[in-house]
């Protein structure tokens, strides 16, 4: 499978990013714990170099606990300060102020020195479409202030948001990049539908979704799809699979026949609501 998606629009935000980036102190920028590399624009490192970083590994109650431990040791190891993040709770937001704050002493620090009192630290929020950006925004600033959606592309332009004395909040636009150079990245994206669905055989999505899944979360699908008490036959090829996922759950199209899109469909619907459990697609000992 071939996948690419870079929309207008994402060139402009790119080109506003690089001018914004000099009003910055800050960039928090939020990846999928379930991909948190490939869920990482690697221009987002040259825009933000000379800049305090954070990383929120967001969508962190979907995935699989142990990895985004490992997950979280690695990018500490390459200076980044990480919080681990469900940005629909409220309750898990008290303690991205402090960490702000701690990132940025050194600038806190320098304004003290000038005679500078209550500047607030100026942070940018970065992230690839429907990472959760908007969604983290609102719960962090306590009220509706982002426009949000389940599919990629809901900001289309910055927006300020002042969220106390200490903090003030650039949103940005969710932006991929022009090519992506391994395509297993991109396959990826279309799983945690950071790409637009519309440009996907979900039916080809789907079977390597199922292979994935036998591979690294074996009994997941078996489990999952099991009808009175009979589990699907993961030795099954991939194909055969996805067939008694739609015969299990009602997919069935004209003459009797399994529907294979309606279930690839459910399948990575089911995937992404984190309904197949806690699953994380890659480890970081494979990019160290």
């Amino acid at each position: 499978m071939q996948f690419q998606w870079y929309p207008g629009h994402m060139t402009k935000a790119k080109r506003q990013m690089q001018e914004d980036i000099k009003l910055i102190d800050l960039v928090i920028e939020l990846v999928d714990a379930r991909v948190p590399l490939s869920s990482r624009n690697p221009d987002i490192d040259e825009l933000g170099k000379n800049k305090f970083r954070l990383i929120l590994m967001n969508k962190a109650d979907l995935a699989d606990a142990a990895v985004s431990g490992s997950w979280k040791a690695y990018f500490a190891d390459k200076g980044y300060a990480v919080v681990e993040l469900d940005a629909r709770n409220r309750a898990g937001m008290k303690t991205i102020t402090s960490v702000i704050m701690e990132v940025c002493k050194e600038k806190i620090e320098r304004d003290r020195k000038r005679g500078i009192q209550n500047r607030p630290v100026r942070a940018m929020v970065v992230g690839i479409p429907n990472v959760g950006k908007s969604t983290f925004i609102n719960s962090f600033a306590g009220r509706a202030c982002a426009k949000t959606g389940n599919k990629p592309g809901v900001t289309k332009g910055k927006q300020w948001i002042r969220l106390n004395k200490n903090v003030e909040l650039l949103d940005t636009p969710g932006i991929l990049w022009p090519k992506f150079e391994d395509q297993t990245v991109g396959l990826h994206l279309a799983w945690i539908g950071a790409m637009n669905d519309e440009i996907i055989n979900i039916d080809e999505l789907a079977v390597e979704l199922i292979k994935k899944l036998k591979q690294d979360y074996p009994g997941t699908i078996g489990g999952r799809y099991a009808v009175e008490g009979k589990a699907v036959d993961e030795t099954k090829t991939e194909a055969e699979i996805l067939g008694a996922i739609a015969e299990n759950r009602g997919c069935i199209g004209r003459g009797g026949e399994p529907d294979y899109g309606k279930a690839a469909a459910l399948l990575i619907d089911e995937f992404r609501g984190g309904k197949l459990g806690r699953i994380t697609l890659e480890r970081p000992a494979k990019h160290v």
